[in-house]
């Protein structure tokens, strides 16, 4: 009988005097069948926020892309345990028969920034295409409590959008979301500073360590200046996820982080606020369990004091891929059971075309993999990565590093591609899992991809050729979780070849073969010693 191969990648955290966050989330009692989303407070004991649910002001005109009611801006009271209750329509005069969404106050609240439809006045402007883009607009509280003189920003174009504001702890520097002229993707955040007198300096944007090439969204910054953002450009899939970035003394901020579950899931997570203090907050979710279109969640921090010496790395996620242990192909449809120390199943899931499989994990326990599927023999792993007779490892990840022509490489066996072809081989992306596992190993680490032709075809084509297959082998670490940030790659054709099919040497399929690779790098040899 065949034997199913069960590969695992780890990933760890360790806690050395360090304090961590622990989140626990929680729904919101305010949600509708409608998008509810984009909590910001207001002082301590109130909330705004963006709803379509119904009211009796705008007749429930529908969007023709989701057939729901425009987005309005609602108040809600917080209670004792930060709930929020005693909901009203915000304002009549802020809200009108468009979209508004996403406010900020300045720090007196008498100054309010908020999203809406490209709409002033009774008059709607739209772009060269005829589209209403969303703007950001300022108002101002009057002696009765009425929010008036409404204004666009100064930077606002018909033909680009700008939205989603907010202001840092001292209300001098206004955080935005916005697809104009010099931007790096769909929409980057940007910040401008906000002088005295209440006019405006120039718009920056928070430059590529931040902002991708597909979306960044609802900024939020906290009393201590760190920057927390979803985007959906720092990961393998289309769904948003929240990251955080700190600040260095000359404002210029790290390279992202996400956030672990539950903050983020596996939909859209976005709208990160958090209150004074860093106790609680709310965040805005389409994943299951929700009872509207986008919901909003509650969420309490706790803070775990530091932690001299873990004796033991905390497993909180086991990846892998399920493959033939004879030809490496990843095998469809193979139930995968996680077993706790007790021998009980805790989890299970089934592989899909990938083979790849991944656990959410309780940290600091022991678990086994075992790999299950008719006319294989089961085989399975733990985290000691022994097979089923116990005697030896099935698979072992050592990586280790490897000096060559003055760089230092990732040492693995070599990743080679068919003729003609970028696409990854099974044994490939066996090698490029030892390769994550390295980079969780080293989380400071930096690697390139460089990637190589044989000689035979055009010089031109060669060279477009090695750039395809640096990019997948990049795009396939991104897949397994590495920070795009932490990757670079480039292709170099047939400039470097190993073999000795050079210009009129006739060579075997194999010989031509040790060309057609790709290497690893390490960029930063400071994070290894």
């Amino acid at each position: 009988m065949k034997k199913i191969t069960v590969l695992l990648l780890f990933g760890t955290f360790f806690l050395n005097n360090i304090q961590a966050q622990v989140y626990t989330v929680k729904k919101s009692n305010v949600n509708t069948k409608y998008s509810d989303f984009g909590i910001t407070y207001y002082g301590d004991t109130a909330v705004v926020f963006s709803s379509s649910r119904k009211n009796k002001f705008t007749k429930n005109r529908l969007w023709a892309k989701n057939k729901q009611p425009y987005l309005d801006l609602y108040l809600g009271s917080l209670d004792k345990e930060g709930k929020i209750v005693d909901v009203k329509y915000f304002s009549k005069e802020l809200n009108s028969k468009f979209h508004e969404s996403n406010v900020a106050f300045s720090k007196d609240f008498k100054t309010i920034y908020f999203s809406r439809n490209n709409y002033l006045d009774k008059r709607t402007r739209n772009n060269k295409s005829g589209i209403n883009l969303i703007q950001l607009y300022r108002a101002q509280i009057n002696d009765n409590g009425i929010w008036s003189d409404i204004e666009p920003l100064p930077f606002n174009s018909d033909n680009y959008q700008t939205g989603h504001p907010v202001l840092n702890n001292k209300g001098d520097k206004l955080y935005f979301v916005s697809d104009m002229p010099g931007s790096i993707g769909l929409t980057d955040i940007y910040v401008v500073a906000i002088n005295t007198d209440g006019s405006f300096g120039k718009p920056k944007n928070l430059g590529s360590t931040i902002n991708t090439k597909n979306s960044e969204l609802f900024p939020f910054i906290d009393e201590n200046d760190v920057l927390y953002y979803a985007s959906n450009g720092l990961n393998a899939t289309s769904d948003l996820d929240i990251y955080m970035a700190k600040p260095d003394k000359k404002n210029n901020y790290s390279s992202p982080v996400r956030l672990k579950s539950p903050i983020n899931s596996d939909k859209d997570d976005f709208a990160f606020v958090l209150k004074k203090g860093g106790k609680q907050g709310f965040l805005s979710s389409n994943r299951e369990g929700g009872k509207g279109d986008d919901d909003i969640y509650r969420f309490l921090v706790k803070i775990v004091k530091p932690i001299k010496v873990v004796e033991s790395p905390c497993i909180d996620v086991i990846k892998g891929i399920a493959v033939n242990k004879e030809t490496h192909q990843p095998l469809v449809g193979v139930k995968i059971f996680l077993i706790n120390n007790k021998k009980v199943p805790v989890d299970s899931l089934v592989t899909t075309s990938d083979g790849v499989f991944k656990f959410k994990t309780d940290c600091g326990k022991s678990y086994n993999v075992i790999g299950n599927i008719k006319g294989f023999k089961p085989e399975s792993k733990s985290p000691a990565t022994i097979d089923n007779k116990l005697k030896k490892r099935t698979l072992e990840f050592i990586p280790e590093f490897v000096i060559k022509n003055k760089k230092t490489l990732v040492k693995i066996n070599k990743i080679y591609f068919n003729n003609n072809s970028s696409l990854l081989t099974n044994k490939a992306k066996i090698e490029l899992l030892k390769v994550v596992k390295l980079m969780n190993k080293y989380p400071n680490m930096k690697i390139k991809a460089a990637s190589y032709t044989d000689l035979r075809g055009a010089r031109k084509y060669n060279l477009w050729l090695s750039e395809r297959r640096a990019k997948s082998t990049v795009t396939y670490l991104i897949a397994m979780g590495i920070n795009p940030h932490r990757i670079t790659y480039k292709g170099y054709g047939e400039t470097q070849l190993v073999s000795k099919c050079s210009n009129g040497v006739q060579c075997t399929e194999r010989e031509y073969q040790l060309d057609r690779r790709t290497e690893f790098i390490i960029v930063n040899l400071e994070a290894i010693k």
